[in-house]
């Protein structure tokens, strides 16, 4: 049996499936694979074990051939996967949803404090040799404690970021998703409103939905002019999400304080002018980068590997949950 792994994880994934001799790994390292190079390192394989940028398209899962039993990602968003094709071709896709959830709100509201606190211009300010004396107007920004915090997405990774700030900042939690969530709003006071409320009356806006198609630019123009003024937008969930030309110029005109991004519209390309902002945090889609996070989530897709081509069974963290039922051997 055949795996092709697309690009270094931490080695606890690949001990574990190292363990089984009848699985040929093909283990890529370095810069992405070309859709040209993809398209030839899947032909024959039983499983992918691909990252966030891979775009496993109708095309690439066609190239596989019938072999193809597993597209094991290696992260919680899926939108990168061709999910409709491989349903069709009775592919398993299973995902990483594991500690990251900590680990991204976490990384949220390391970007809340840098926005509001300056810390990233600041750092520029005194690295470029501009620190003459102490100025006591210079950078100044906002308390967080009693700012309200409105949250797109209340999932895992908004729910711990939810408890975060309101437990530890006494922040006020609104938030949007199409679920109500009783558990969280019992716990954080966090209150249920619609989308334009909850920008009309936020401090600080974090998007953690999923990009599907009902979000994808759902940050806009017009979204954007319902901000306060003094509002920071975090995006740490999708890229295109955002409508980074909107966000520019909305930036560019002060209609909103400041922003942060961990992901991109056009991912790793960013909209033109973005990086000659100063009211604007840039970062290399890292809001999962913690140790612990990485090494399980290496862990789990390989456990996901394992649970089909070894034990003929449906992976542990099934996607296209149409397949549930198609457990048994896999010849």
């Amino acid at each position: 049996m055949k795996l092709l792994i697309t690009r270094e994880i931490p080695d606890a994934g690949i001990k574990i499936l190292e363990q089984y001799p009848s699985i040929e790994i093909d283990y890529r390292k370095g810069p992405p694979l070309s859709e040209e190079a993809l398209l030839k390192a899947v032909v024959g394989v039983d499983a992918i074990l691909p990252v966030i940028p891979d775009k496993i398209t109708q095309k690439i899962i066609e190239a596989a051939g019938q072999n193809l039993k597993i597209i094991a990602h290696y992260a919680v968003g899926y939108d990168n996967i061709d999910i409709e094709t491989a349903t069709k071709n009775k592919v398993y896709v299973s995902n990483t949803p594991g500690d990251l959830t900590e680990s991204v709100a976490e990384f949220t509201l390391g970007l809340i404090y840098a926005l509001s606190k300056n810390i990233v211009t600041a750092d520029k300010f005194v690295r470029n040799g501009n620190y003459q004396f102490w100025d006591p107007m210079l950078f100044l920004g906002p308390t967080l404690r009693n700012k309200v915090l409105g949250i797109i997405g209340m999932g895992r990774i908004g729910q711990h970021l939810a408890r975060l700030a309101h437990g530890g900042l006494k922040m006020k939690i609104l938030y949007s998703d199409p679920k109500e969530h009783i558990d969280i709003e019992k716990e954080c006071d966090a209150k249920k409103v619609e989308l334009e409320e909850l920008l009309t009356n936020s401090d600080f806006v974090s998007l953690n939905c999923p990009l599907i198609e009902s979000t994808r630019h759902l940050i806009n123009q017009k979204e954007l002019e319902l901000m306060k003024p003094t509002a920071y937008l975090i995006n740490t969930a999708r890229g295109p999400i955002v409508n980074e030309a909107a966000l520019y110029e909305a930036l560019k005109n002060n209609t909103i304080e400041g922003a942060a991004l961990d992901v991109f519209e056009d991912e790793p390309s960013l909209y033109n002018g973005l990086t000659s902002l100063n009211n604007i945090i840039l970062t290399p889609h890292i809001a999962s980068a913690t140790r612990e996070a990485r090494i399980q989530m290496a862990r789990m897709a390989a456990q996901n590997i394992i649970d089909v081509l070894i034990k003929g069974t449906a992976p542990t963290n099934l996607v296209n949950m149409e397949l549930a039922d198609k457990i048994g051997k896999i010849a």
